[in-house]
């Protein structure tokens, strides 16, 4: 059973989790810059973090943080490996999507690594779409954006 529960980012599990992708993304992405999250982005108006679970067990985690008060932004996705292609990701990004139209959002935009190509596949499938740049994120190769509809 999946869970996907709002968590503080500074909750020791989140941490935990949050480590596990920073240091994933370190590995496989030779100067690769880490920003650790700041929790008052990711709480109360401001955004979310999940953390989700299977069977009690956490595997993966997400947030959404407000750049606007109609756009939000997906951050830190991520699934351990032992839980991908399972749905997890989906999942996530599909909840993220709808607490952001809760926070009032029209639309998401993310940032990703052109090294992370699973990642855009889901994205595309998800129905988002390359837009130009609209942050400066050393890290970030591709940018994306995706209106929500029918999620209020």
């Amino acid at each position: 059973m999946i869970e996907l529960a709002p968590t503080p980012v500074d909750d020791p599990v989140a941490e935990e989790l949050l480590g596990e992708y920073f240091a994933s993304r370190e590995l496989g992405m030779p100067g690769y810059r880490t920003f650790r999250p700041d929790p008052a982005l990711f709480a109360g108006a401001a955004g979310v973090f999940l953390v989700a679970r299977i069977d009690g067990s956490p595997v993966g985690c997400g947030g959404i943080r407000m750049l606007s008060p109609a756009r939000g932004e997906v951050k830190h996705l991520w699934v351990r490996p032992e839980a991908r292609g399972t749905g997890l990701g989906r999942a996530i990004l599909v909840e993220l999507e709808r607490r952001a139209a809760d926070l009032g959002a029209t639309e998401v935009v993310l940032d990703t690594n052109e090294r992370l190509e699973a990642a855009q596949g889901l994205y595309r499938s998800s129905g988002y779409v390359d837009v130009p740049p609209y942050n400066d994120n050393p890290n970030a190769t591709h940018w994306f954006r995706k209106p929500l509809t029918g999620l209020r």
